[in-house]
């Protein structure tokens, strides 16, 4: 794709970036076979080349409007397209840099604005959130669909006792959400010899606050989530990250580009995205002895495991190795719709991405769903007539058994 991009980015860093993805475009289309929002809504501004072309034009000098901002809102983000792409276009990079200025140049309603404020403000703060869920709990016989479920108990943390340690992301609203999540990645990785290590401090990855288009917020969210980090890190302390929501793997992974113009965290941004692993890496198949009968269950492997990360199949290796019958998924590859807020700021698609999702993972009749990052697992528990769980959480219950 041949480019003239305007004066006012062409020589800055992102300018450049941009550039380069854009002219690895070839216009050939694949990617449209594989974006969620085109196949709803049949529209080319609401698949991938489409959205290239929108973000190309403003970067090349035209004004962008209303109707430009809408298209790019509706991006899930999800990168099937990156996968789907023969010429490694990267996409959601390409999207991040349009939206940022995009979201300078295009003011939003009142509305928009205070509801995206909101989230941006509550959904960090553990504490916050925590408090807010609490409250909601209390109405959720009034709103069932909007409230959700009591969390389960997390259940015992074992005491560091190994000389092997990682290091743990607590997340934002996962210790609210599912505490569980972490608490039996802690046991089953006991089991094989490794202490995993929560540090106070270590909330919110930056993820949230980047994706609503506060991006120097974001940033400001990795920086104190390094500095939480790093004394463990400095002193050699610990071996790996490790990460069991995988919308958060994707972006910790992302550190060292992300921060790579800020010269006092730029090495130590390349840093923690080299140290950090999905929980699926740090658990060898071969730790655990075979098992069968547990049962049939579905697997839904987020956008940002399979697509994020490239990751695909080692969690399912890990279940069927424990006993787990995986019962085929058609259109594995697509967004279930949570996507971070999208589910909140974009509700219409992301239930019709929903239903379609628990359509095609209920299709094979198992007794349960498991997924491997939180915002997937409460969407999904919105709609699906199975209990639907983070997968670590049946591999610590089949160990226990």
């Amino acid at each position: 794709m041949q480019t003239k991009l305007a004066a006012f980015i062409r020589d800055t860093p992102e300018g450049r970036e941009a550039d380069a993805i854009l002219r690895k475009c070839v216009h050939c289309g694949f990617c449209t076979a594989t974006c969620p929002t085109y196949q709803l809504l049949g529209d080319e501004l609401d698949g991938p080349r489409g959205r290239i072309y929108l973000v190309k034009q403003v970067l090349e000098g035209a004004l962008p409007t209303a109707r430009t901002q809408l298209h790019l809102d509706r991006c899930l983000t999800c990168r099937a397209c990156e996968t789907t792409c023969p010429s490694g276009v990267q996409y959601g990079r390409l999207a991040d840099i349009g939206r940022a200025i995009v979201e300078e140049r295009v003011p939003r309603s009142p509305w928009q604005r205070a509801k995206r404020a909101a989230l941006a403000f509550a959904l960090p703060r553990h504490w916050l959130f925590a408090t807010l869920l609490r409250v909601g709990g209390m109405f959720r016989f009034l709103f069932p669909s909007l409230v959700p479920a009591p969390a389960a108990p997390a259940g015992a943390w074992p005491a560091p006792r190994h000389a092997r340690k990682m290091l743990a992301l607590a997340g934002c609203v996962q210790p609210a959400l599912a505490p569980r999540i972490n608490a039996a990645a802690a046991r089953v990785l006991d089991r094989i010899g490794v202490s995993l290590i929560e540090v106070p401090g270590a909330g919110c990855c930056g993820a949230l606050r980047f994706h609503l288009n506060d991006q120097d917020a974001g940033r400001d969210d990795m920086r104190a989530l390094i500095d939480a980090w790093w004394p463990a890190v400095e002193r050699g302390e610990v071996e790996a990250i490790v990460v069991t929501a995988s919308g958060c793997g994707s972006t910790v992974k992302e550190y060292g580009h992300l921060l790579a113009h800020d010269p006092a965290y730029r090495d130590k941004a390349a840093r923690i995205a080299d140290l950090a692993r999905d929980l699926s890496e740090v658990i060898p198949p071969e730790a655990f002895p075979e098992h069968a009968g547990l049962g049939r269950i579905a697997f839904h492997s987020p956008c940002s495991l399979q697509h994020g990360q490239q990751l695909r199949g080692r969690a399912e290796t890990l279940l069927q190795r424990a006993g787990f019958e995986l019962s085929p998924v058609p259109d594995a590859h697509l967004c279930c719709g949570s996507a971070g807020t999208y589910s909140i700021l974009q509700p219409k698609l992301a239930r019709e991405l929903r239903d379609r999702k628990l359509a095609a993972l209920q299709s094979g009749l198992p007794v349960g769903i498991v997924t491997a990052n939180v915002g997937c697992l409460v969407h999904l528990q919105g709609g699906a007539g199975v209990p639907v769980a983070h997968w670590i959480e049946l591999l610590d219950e089949a160990l226990q058994g």
